[in-house]
């Protein structure tokens, strides 16, 4: 069982989601909200949609950019995963749903109480006909913390600049 942060409740507590637009990031994003959406091409062909997958699943695209990273096994739906942002900064999330499909894979976790912000992100890897891998993230989020919304702008940039660590990540994971 893994160690959780302190603060961040225990791994089998049932904790509700800081927002009510649950799953609302596999279609229009919500109003009110920060929106975020990045695509990225990982490259060509069957071998490597597998591999994105499967590091996209399993928690190694969100360690390889960088965040250290508690969860209860893969992604799945109602698994926890908390995230360390910084010292004594974590960011804990459920997986909210999870796309399982022959072309398609992915997930998308909301937010729980301490987490700083308030929303929802989203995690795709696809493969087109002509084999073009793509990596899709998506995500609805305002402040859900004073620490948050004194932030500004900065939380904001933050986000886009964790975005593009998970694209490089990705493209380096899916090689």
């Amino acid at each position: 069982m893994p160690a959780w942060p302190p603060g961040s409740g225990k791994p089998d507590q049932v904790d509700e989601l800081t927002y009510p637009e649950q799953g609302a990031t596999k279609a229009a994003l919500p109003p009110g909200y920060h929106h975020l959406e990045r695509h990225a091409r990982l490259g060509t062909g069957r071998a490597v949609f597998e591999r994105g997958a499967a590091a996209l699943m399993s928690w190694q695209m969100h360690r390889a950019a960088g965040l250290r990273v508690t969860a209860e096994g893969d992604a799945r739906p109602g698994a926890r995963v908390v995230s360390r942002i910084a010292p004594g900064l974590t960011a804990p999330c459920r997986v909210v749903y999870v796309i399982d499909e022959p072309d398609r894979r992915g997930f998308a976790y909301g937010t729980l109480p301490g987490h700083p912000e308030s929303g929802e992100e989203a995690f795709i890897v696809d493969i087109g006909d002509a084999g073009d891998v793509w990596f899709t993230v998506r995500a609805f989020t305002r402040p859900g913390t004073l620490l948050a919304r004194i932030s500004g702008p900065f939380g904001r940039l933050g986000q886009r600049l964790t975005a593009r660590r998970y694209i490089r990540a990705m493209r380096r994971l899916s090689e």
